[in-house]
């Protein structure tokens, strides 16, 4: 009954994900979200250190996190040399479909990512990317109190 219960909670947490993402970027067919999804989080995962690739995976819902770890090899990392080479990435997971924006996923999911974040939260998950990459993250300002 229990493990139920905390099944049902990450896939609804999970379901969520998907539908928020699906909200920001307007589309419809969830299958392309979820690739588009995990495309982004395995780039952003694979351009971080290991301590800060678990702290980004510790930010995310249980089943999500799962599928974030999924392939990782955390001595192969892949760090993102420059903005085209992590936006080739995400492309790439979502088969290049000329009709994806890759820098818009991007853009979105880390949205989302820092949405339930805390602005000291955002920082640091900022800092910890590479740098190539903090035109990504929303600007933390938005965050703090009026």
């Amino acid at each position: 009954m229990y493990l139920s219960h905390d099944l049902n909670n990450a896939l609804q947490a999970t379901h969520n994900w998907i539908s928020d993402l699906m909200w920001r970027l307007r589309w419809h067919d969830r299958e392309r979200v979820y690739e588009a999804l995990t495309a982004t989080l395995h780039a952003l995962r694979d351009s971080l250190d290991g301590d800060e690739a678990v702290y980004i995976g510790a930010q995310l819902p249980a089943l999500l996190r799962g599928f974030y770890y999924e392939g990782w090899h955390p001595s192969r990392r892949a760090i993102a040399g420059n903005r085209n080479s992590f936006l080739d990435r995400i492309h790439y997971g979502v088969h290049r479909d000329p009709a994806v924006d890759p820098e818009e996923v991007a853009r979105s999911v880390i949205a989302q990512l820092a949405d339930r974040l805390s602005a000291a939260e955002i920082e640091e998950a900022k800092a910890a990317t590479p740098r190539v990459l903090h035109y990504l993250w929303p600007a933390s300002d938005r965050r703090l109190p009026p």
